[in-house]
């Protein structure tokens, strides 16, 4: 079983029956004045709205922006045709039970609730909750509200970064001059200065003479040497983002009758 506050968030909403199609739109709630629970609602039907229809709802569920009840739509259509402005009559009470195949107990007690101390012949009578969003008790104004985007920034994380060294093998290549010895033959004309050299020996003889030579030659030598540091630290950047959703509006036209 609904429960007032849940039924008075459907005024305005759609009445569908079993296979989703719509019955029409909810425009009042009938408490039974012995619980003070919500019993029928009263739906607009018609062509343009202008027959009102009531329709239990024990049984109603809903479903986002729609109330569903086990009744065809034909079978609300033909409901008895009772006057949504009053409270139901007793008569109008059995009849409308006995149309919707359900069991029917007259109302001899008090009155529930704020409507205690009012004499009523029915047991059901139209609550006022839920036809005005300025309230059932304030002027005969209409409040007509709308949503409004409100937009803010929450602050999640995005990523993250790290700061990870490897090794990298290059080829280098660098010049390096380097020496190296080689023979040079000289001779010399034999002279008084150096006579006594020459004749130092045999006349004739097989000899060598050697001479060392030497080359230099590059050497490689490696070393870790400290290049630079290198260290993460964040910036705040702004950026604009544009962000969008649906608002509901509400509007106010007259429906005369």
């Amino acid at each position: 079983m609904p429960t007032t506050t849940d039924v008075e968030a459907w005024i305005g909403q759609d009445l569908v029956d079993p296979e989703h199609d719509k019955i029409g739109k909810i425009d009042q709630v009938y408490l039974d004045r012995e619980t003070g629970e919500p019993t029928f609602v009263a739906v607009k039907t018609g062509l343009f709205g202008t027959k009102s229809s009531l329709v239990p709802i024990a049984a109603a569920q809903a479903h986002g922006e729609h109330v569903q009840v086990p009744y065809g739509k034909d079978q609300v259509k033909d409901a008895p045709n009772v006057d949504a402005d009053e409270e139901l009559s007793e008569a109008e009470e059995q009849q409308l039970y006995d149309h919707y195949g359900l069991g029917y107990s007259g109302y001899e007690g008090p009155d529930h609730g704020t409507l205690a101390g009012r004499d009523r012949d029915g047991r059901f009578e139209r609550d006022a909750v839920g036809r005005d969003t300025s309230g059932p008790t304030t002027d005969d104004a209409m409040t007509r509200s709308e949503e409004e985007l409100r937009v803010g920034t929450t602050s999640r994380e995005s990523g993250r970064a790290r700061l990870r060294k490897y090794v990298v093998t290059e080829q280098v290549e660098t010049t390096v001059p380097v020496q190296r010895e080689e023979v040079r033959i000289e001779r010399e004309p034999i002279t008084d200065r150096n006579v006594d050299e020459a004749l130092d020996g045999p006349a004739i003889s097989e000899e060598e003479h050697e001479v060392v030579l030497h080359a230099e030659e590059p050497v490689v030598e490696k070393r870790a040497v400290p290049k630079e540091r290198v260290r993460m630290d964040k910036d705040t950047v702004t950026d604009e983002q544009t962000v969008s959703d649906e608002v509901r509006k509400e509007r106010i036209e007259p429906d005369v009758e």
